[in-house]
């Protein structure tokens, strides 16, 4: 080894003492004596190892990988601490303007916090309590409910089931030949039920509700207390420009979302409860407030509320046809809000490509349940405006967007 080569890797052995202690250092021994190689092979270029070791992205990658990781693991096993959280968050963005308004009216910001959260419980209460008989007479009569609407869907699938039949009858044909019997198994059903898989056990939901009510006060009344808090910790001012623009621009964009989905779907739920009522359907205001609250859930929501709806119907009434416009009338008034009344009223506010927002509804239906399927909006929304304000996120908010007709446009012109 040569006095030059030496010196690279006494130099190499030194910055690396620096990180001394890191997971990530290379072991270099400086008192290692290189051993010539082959004839005509070609020198290794010790400064370009040097230089690919020292290199910030030849580390990177790795953090990025397991801070990632870290992350999807702590929002999997913390969502019970999670998800009341963030409803608070999102519920303070929709609240926020009304609290605005009542500030305006030199009501001071406890008292006026305290006013609206007592109008919105006071408001879901009532409502859970007219819709409590009803529903508990819904699930009362669920499993009557299921045998009758099976029993008018085989007149639909009919001969789905005469040739599924045909196979069986053929498959225990062959078994008997072979000397085969069947065994009779015992099988104990301990699967936890439809509504302690949704929204968990009693305890846990009313843990959760208390904690939501608790932190949505203290938000509304501290106004912009941890963004003041936040924006004084910056070092620099640029950041905390940056972080006043990101702040407010989530407040608009959230805020005017969930004002108009609820705006939308309550619509839409006063109108498909009407034409049920049209149609004799029982407890039609039921039906509407099932499919208001499902509506915030995109793509499964709608598909959830037809096949909710065509079992009713088919449950309820002995005509098949009359069963079928149960769920056809309300698919028709979905058509019509989802194609026409929504991209009036909220334009490009929220500018996230369907692909997008299928595949976040996918995450935190998956991390979260179905409390994730319903913020999974407006926490995409959110990441968009993060990513859009964020240089080195840039890529990923551009991803998360629809498409730019004028720059599709420009793009077909100049392509020679």
């Amino acid at each position: 080894m040569s006095d030059e080569e030496s010196g690279i890797v006494s130099d190499i052995a030194a910055r690396a003492a620096h990180r001394e202690g890191s997971v990530l250092t290379p072991a270099v021994d400086a008192t290692a004596v290189a051993q010539p190689g082959p004839h005509g092979e070609p020198r290794p270029n010790l400064e370009r190892t040097g230089a690919a070791i020292e290199r910030h992205s030849a580390r990177s990658v790795s953090i990025v990988i397991i801070a990632v990781l870290a992350v999807l693991y702590t929002l999997y096993f913390a969502r019970d601490f999670f998800i009341p959280i963030v409803f608070a968050v999102l519920l303070t963005f929709l609240l926020s303007p009304v609290l605005r308004a009542l500030a305006r009216l030199r009501i001071p910001p406890p008292a006026g916090a305290a006013l609206v959260v007592l109008t919105l419980l006071a408001a879901v209460g009532g409502g859970v309590y007219g819709l409590s008989g009803p529903a508990q007479q819904l699930a009362s009569s669920a499993p009557q409910t299921l045998k009758a609407a099976s029993r008018r869907l085989r007149r639909i699938i009919l001969p789905v089931q005469k040739a599924t039949n045909q196979v069986e009858q053929v498959a225990g044909t062959l078994s008997d030949s072979a000397g085969a019997r069947p065994q009779r198994q015992v099988v104990v059903n301990s699967t936890p039920s439809i509504g302690s898989r949704i929204f968990g056990t009693t305890q846990k939901l009313v843990a959760g509700i208390l904690e939501v009510v608790i932190l949505l006060y203290f938000l509304l009344a501290g106004g912009d207390l941890f963004l003041q808090k936040f924006i004084k910790v910056l070092p620099h001012s640029g950041d905390k420009r940056k972080a006043v623009d990101i702040a407010r621009a989530i407040e608009a964009a959230v805020s005017a979302y969930l004002s108009t989905a609820f705006m939308v779907n309550l619509v839409e739920g006063a109108v498909v409860a009407l034409v049920l009522w049209r149609l004799k359907m029982p407890s039609p205001v039921l039906w509407g407030v099932m499919v208001a609250f499902l509506e915030f859930i995109p793509y499964l929501g709608a598909f959830a509320a037809v096949v909710i709806l065509g079992v009713a119907g088919l449950a309820t009434f002995d005509s098949v046809p009359h069963a079928l416009l149960i769920p056809g009338s309300y698919l028709a008034v979905n058509l019509i809000q989802a194609n026409l009344v929504t991209p009036m009223l909220l334009g490009h506010r929220l500018t996230l490509n369907p692909v997008a927002i299928f595949v976040g509804l996918t995450f935190f239906f998956w991390i979260w349940g179905v409390p994730g399927a319903f913020m999974a909006v407006p926490l995409l929304a959110t990441l968009k405006i993060f990513c859009d304000n964020i240089v080195s996120l840039a890529a990923l908010g551009e991803f998360l967007g629809e498409r730019d007709d004028d720059e599709r446009r420009v793009m077909i012109r100049e392509r020679p």
